[in-house]
This record gives structure tokens, C-alpha cells and sequence, in this order.
């Protein structure tokens, strides 16, 4: 298999992904198409721009057994994309168990050429006790290693192999069988067992688990079973899934649930169609709610699918643009449980990786949680490297004018106080020293301006840190802070001392009142 990364921010990746079947682009919104009964033409989701689908193997065996393998999956589905095939893990999920062996499913799907296959998995669900997931992700492993031993010898299409990673909300389990699945060879990983999580939003608990396997995982694909939420998209593709797949755009039609870019609502309780897909534009919410039972369910099926096809193209733009976080810091106040999620980025210290070091705009600092994005945390990191041979040092409030030292009051400042060290300061990427304040994004950002008061430090934890090396030391001999009400709370709340210390109130004319 070829995965070939073209842009990325965070963890989000636009790349493509090479099959016996042909090439696609991720992130990707894969839809599961019954290999059976198709409620929606196969050329309907072509002309929309699915690149590639997914059908279940077990089903199909059940279904046309030797016909399948005769006419191979891409006739019998009537697709000639990428194809891929899920085992039957999640009918064991349902229903328990299924007959066949691990080794005759993956010949099976090997048989029906099928593009990306995934071995028969044991899935380990949400709630389960420790001991049970621990056993369920054992059996996992084992069938995997079967599969793999058998498809290494027999795998001439080569069709990209999955290993399905299980352990659900407890974590070391998750990065177990990541890890092991990795060091077999498999090629992909994908993540099982979210269903149950997404049914309840729980979406910090899911950013856990991807988060976990990419701890393990770094540079290959990761597909995320069973997402086909609005809001989950954009979540599972800055944490670093490249795949995800569902269908929910059909099962949410049965019920009635109408798709829209914050989440679903019920049908019956809307009062307009503010989605202007093909479908919405055509009719009133009245005339749509009176069809009948099953060509709403069709109509309603196909515009979940635009505003699911709408969601990954808008995430691969805030990857162009370098705004995913952002994107989903926007997505995130549509629901509380998945701003729980977004608070957690933090934690993630790998979505570094994949951020670029400089990009064409300049980022948006507007809330506290900014100061945790990763080109904050980068530049900081530089700031503490910096080193001067002067002796004393004058902190002044960021200005409108990038790069610092080209703004007036640095030219003010700096005929004044030519011996000391000139450093502005930013509440979100802490004290910059003049000289290097012309690196990303110390003059690349954007600051939601306002008033703060003597409380607001405490919300400010990475600045406070900053803060305190420059005075945790003897090292400058004299300190001047020209401090707005921003700097005034950080040094209400820091209690600091400093026996050469002077405090000047910030005026727009201070530097000629000193």
C-alpha cells in the first residue's frame, strides 16, 4: 500500500491512498453500502464524490457465497472504486458470535478482491469489564495473527490489510493491540468499538482512544469505525483518522433524523430547510415531512450523505488553510460533550507533529484554550531557549504592529532603554524578546481584544510559567513591567519579588512619562 501525505495540520492528513482498485484522497467518509439491498444507487454516491465504499464480507458470504468469489465484490455491488470489507465484527458485537473461522473469512474476502480487508475482530463494546475487553482484545490478536500469517503468502492483488485495534475506553489495552498489530505488519490500522460511545456523545472518551492508538501508530492510515456524525468528523480527523465509516446517513433516515453541519435534528420539529443540497432546495419542510414513508426515507438518506460529503470537504479546506484548529474549536460549542473533547487537545502532545512550522496566515488567539495549540506551545518553547548578555530587562504589552521591534513604541522603548533587554508580552504565547519576535506566530496572530481583570491569571497557566523563569532567577539586575490589567493579575496572582522590581500602569503614552 502507497499513503501519501500531501498537506496536514494537527494530526489531520490530506493525502491519497493507493488500492489494487485504484487511488483515493483522504480524510474520507466511506459509506457502508449493504451488499444486498442498496437503499442508495451506487451512481448516486459516485456523482456525489465517493471515492470509495465499504460492504460486509460475512453478509456477502451468507448471501452469494461461490458467486461472490466467481464475479468478485465489485460486480456484485455494481462499484469499480476501492472497495472495502468489514469481516463481521460488528455482527459479532450484535449478535454474539458468526460461524465462520478467521482464516476462511480473510480467504474469503481475499477471494472477492476485495481493495481493504479487515480480519474477522472480537469487538471489545463500551462498558465491558476490564477482564472481558482484555480477553475479547486477546482474541483479536490471535485471529489477527492467524490472518496475517495466511494473507502474507497469498496476497497477490495487494490489498491493503487492516489491523483492527480494540480495547475501547480502556487504554492500555488500546495501545496494545495497536502496538502489536503494528509490529505484525499490518498496514492500516482501524479503531472498533466506537459505536456505542458515538450513540451517547461521548466524545472524550473516543479522543482518548484515538489518541492512544496514535501513540503507538504514528505515520500509517488509521480508519474509525462506525463515525457518520457531523460533529464526530471533524474531531476524528484532527486527532489523526484518515477513514471513517457508517450508516448512519440511512439509519438516521429511518428514524426521521435529519443531518445538518452542528448535529441531527428530528424532522418533524424543524420549522425550515436551511440546506440548500439538491434535495432541501426542491421542496418545503411541510412537503417533505407529508411524503411517503419510504421516498422520505430515500430523499432523506441522500441529503444526510451531502451534508456527510459537505463535512469532509470543509474539514480538508481548514487543513489547506491551516484552521483546523480552529474548525473545531467552532464545532465544538455545538455540543457540551464534545467541548469536553476539544479541552482535551492539550493533552495531545503529538498533534505537533503534523502542524506546519510556518503557514500563510496568521492564527486566531480568542479563548484561554488557544494557549494550548500547538504553535503556541512550539514558539514558547524557542522563547525559553533565548539568551541575552544584558543585565536588565523591560516587559512591554504585545502591540498591533508585527514584527515587534519594527513598531513605535519598540523605537520609544528602545531610546530609553538601550542597555536592557526589550521583550514584549502575549497572555497566549508569553514573553517575547524583541529580537526574535519576527518568528511564527509571535508576528503572525490575531487577539481577541479584552478587558480583563485580577482574577484572569489563573486561566493564563502557560504564561504564568513563562512569567516565572524570567524571575525565578537573579539574573537580571533591574526588571521593568509595563503592565495593562492583563499583566496586573498575573502579578496579583504570582505574588512575585524582585528587590530591583519597578510596576508601571500601561498608558498609551507611558514610555514618555518614565
Amino acid at each position: 500500500m502507497l499513503f501519501e501525505v500531501r498537506y496536514s495540520d494537527l494530526a489531520g492528513r490530506i493525502g491519497k491512498i493507493k488500492t489494487p482498485s485504484g487511488t483515493f484522497e483522504t480524510p474520507a467518509f466511506i459509506p457502508v453500502i449493504h451488499p444486498v439491498s442498496q437503499s442508495v444507487e451506487i451512481d448516486f454516491l459516485k456523482k456525489l464524490g465517493f471515492e470509495a465504499v465499504i460492504t460486509n464480507a460475512y453478509i456477502t458470504l451468507k448471501k452469494y457465497g461461490d458467486l461472490a468469489r466467481e464475479k468478485g465484490i465489485h460486480k456484485i455491488i455494481n462499484f469499480d472504486g476501492p472497495i472495502m470489507t468489514d469481516s463481521g465484527g460488528y455482527q459479532v458485537l450484535e449478535y454474539g458470535s458468526i460461524e465462520p473461522e478467521p482464516s476462511y473469512i480473510a480467504q474469503f474476502e481475499n477471494d472477492i478482491k476485495s481493495d481493504i480487508c479487515v480480519p474477522l475482530d472480537k469487538p471489545t463494546g463500551y462498558g465491558l469489564r476490564y477482564d472481558v475487553a482484555e480477553r475479547y482484545v486477546n482474541e483479536t490478536l490471535k485471529n489477527s495473527q492467524e490472518t496475517f500469517n495466511l494473507i502474507k503468502s497469498n496476497n497477490n492483488r495487494n490489498a491493503v490489510w487492516v489491523g483492527p485495534v480494540q480495547g475501547a475506553e480502556h487504554l492500555d489495552l488500546v495501545k496494545r493491540s495497536a502496538g502489536q498489530l503494528d509490529e505484525m505488519g499490518y498496514e492500516m490500522m482501524a479503531l472498533g468499538s466506537p459505536v456505542q460511545l458515538l450513540e451517547a456523545y461521548e466524545f472524550a472518551i473516543l479522543a482518548d482512544m484515538i489518541a492512544a492508538l496514535k501513540s503507538e501508530v504514528i505515520s500509517k492510515p488509521v480508519h474509525l469505525f462506525g463515525a457518520g456524525h457531523p460533529l464526530t468528523i471533524p474531531l476524528a480527523v484532527a486527532l489523526g483518522c484518515d477513514t471513517f465509516d457508517s450508516a448512519s446517513y440511512m439509519l438516521y433516515a429511518r428514524d426521521n433524523r435529519y443531518m445538518h453541519a452542528n448535529g441531527t435534528s428530528r424532522l418533524d420539529k424543524l420549522s425550515y430547510l436551511s440546506c440548500q443540497c439538491p434535495i432541501c432546495i426542491n421542496m418545503t419542510i411541510r412537503e417533505f415531512i407529508d411524503l411517503e414513508y419510504k421516498e422520505r426515507t430515500d430523499k432523506l438518506a441522500k441529503h444526510n450523505l451531502y451534508i456527510l460529503r459537505g463535512e469532509v470537504l470543509s474539514v480538508k479546506q481548514a487543513i489547506m488553510e491551516g484552521r483546523l484548529w480552529e474548525y473545531v474549536g467552532q464545532k465544538a460549542r455545538a455540543h457540551p460533550k464534545l467541548m469536553e473533547a476539544y479541552k482535551l487537545f492539550l493533552n495531545y502532545k503529538y498533534l505537533e507533529d503534523g502542524t506546519p512550522i510556518f503557514k500563510k496566515k496568521a492564527i486566531f488567539f480568542m479563548e484561554t484554550s488557544d494557549q494550548y495549540r500547538p504553535e503556541a506551545s512550539r514558539i514558547r518553547r524557542i522563547f525559553d531557549l533565548f539568551s541575552t548578555n544584558k543585565k536588565k530587562i523591560v516587559l512591554y504589552p504585545d502591540t498591533q504592529v508585527s514584527p515587534f521591534y519594527t513598531s513605535h513604541e519598540y523605537h520609544k522603548l528602545y531610546k530609553k532603554f538601550s542597555d536592557y533587554q526589550i521583550c514584549a508580552y502575549n497572555p497566549f504565547i508569553g514573553i517575547i524578546p524583541a529580537e526574535i519576535s519576527d518568528i511564527y506566530p509571535a508576528a503572525h496572530n490575531l487577539i481577541s481584544k479584552k478587558k480583563f481583570n485580577l482574577h484572569d491569571a489563573k486561566d493564563y497557566p502557560t504564561f504564568v510559567s513563562s512569567f516565572e523563569k524570567i524571575l525565578s532567577h537573579d539574573y537580571f539586575d533591574d526588571i521593568i513591567i509595563i503592565a495593562d490589567e492583563f499583566m496586573q493579575g498575573i502579578i496579583h496572582e504570582t505574588n512575585i519579588e524582585h528587590k530591583n522590581l519597578k510596576i508601571i500602569e500601561y498608558t498609551d503614552d507611558v514610555v514618555e512619562q518614565i
